[in-house]
């Protein structure tokens, strides 16, 4: 199952639903959108499609959508994030009218946990991975994280990580250790009530790179879903890491850019 219109239309029917947003401490519905809101202050602006909106209307959902979270003042940000195959008039324009600025776009890699993708890959000497459960360990695993994403605190990641193993949703965190220390992570977001498990957080310290570190993390977790009845997985990947699921067998069905807003 190759096709990439045949796994766009499986992302759109299985994961733009209440599916995307099932840690959000209340979610609220604007014509086609759901407004979304995340313990640590964090709005999130997502929706199935808009409805065949015209520059005008989606003008007055963007204005709309921002003044649902400016009257919340615990919400400090907020993502509205825009697919790059939906039919949006004039959404950009009126993204930064409001003041949202755009991230770099990512590729929406789709594909079934194959042999290919599941392969046990063989890690450089000394390497190994695990799961981390255990706030040490978690705090540990984001630290180095943010290290190698040149980010410059962790500790808001840790906190929401930790809450959400805390709900046992199944979410689950992979790292890679050289000589007792952490070069690599990445984690496993099975999605309730579809044959998705999402593929998230892949980083390698930069000395780690090109030796098969992220290749491997990416099968342990491939393996993991795989034993967890889920077929299919998904990840909105960079360009560093967008080439190596290709050659895993994912497939480009779109692109996906998040618009930020801060208070």
């Amino acid at each position: 199952m190759t096709d990439a219109a045949h796994l766009l239309r499986l992302y759109d029917e299985q994961l733009r639903t209440e599916a995307e947003t099932p840690n959000a401490v209340s979610v609220a519905r604007l014509g086609p959108l759901r407004l979304a809101t995340f313990d640590g202050g964090r709005g999130f602006v997502t929706y199935p499609h808009l409805g065949g909106a015209d520059a005008d209307a989606i003008e007055r959902l963007v204005a709309e959508a921002l003044e649902h979270y400016r009257a919340d003042p615990a919400i400090s940000r907020v993502e509205w994030k825009t697919r790059g195959h939906d039919h949006a008039p004039g959404l950009h324009e009126a993204l930064v009218r409001n003041g949202f600025v755009p991230d770099d776009p990512e590729s929406i890699m789709v594909g079934e946990i194959s042999d290919a993708l599941a392969a046990d890959v063989p890690l450089p000497a000394g390497v190994t991975l695990r799961r981390v459960t255990t706030e040490h360990d978690v705090r540990a695993m984001s630290a180095m994280a943010a290290e190698a994403f040149g980010d410059s605190d962790s500790r808001e990641v840790a906190d929401a990580l930790l809450r959400r193993l805390g709900l046992g949703t199944g979410m689950e965190l992979w790292v890679a250790e050289a000589g007792g220390e952490m070069v690599g992570a990445g984690r496993l977001e099975p999605v309730a009530g579809s044959d998705f498990a999402g593929l998230w957080g892949g980083a390698v310290l930069m000395p780690w790179r090109k030796r098969g570190i992220y290749r491997a993390l990416t099968a342990a977790r491939a393996r993991s879903a795989l034993a967890g009845g889920k077929t299919l997985v998904h990840s909105d990947s960079t360009e560093y890491s967008r080439p190596i699921l290709e050659r895993s067998g994912l497939v480009k069905v779109s692109t996906t850019t998040p618009y930020m807003w801060r208070r």
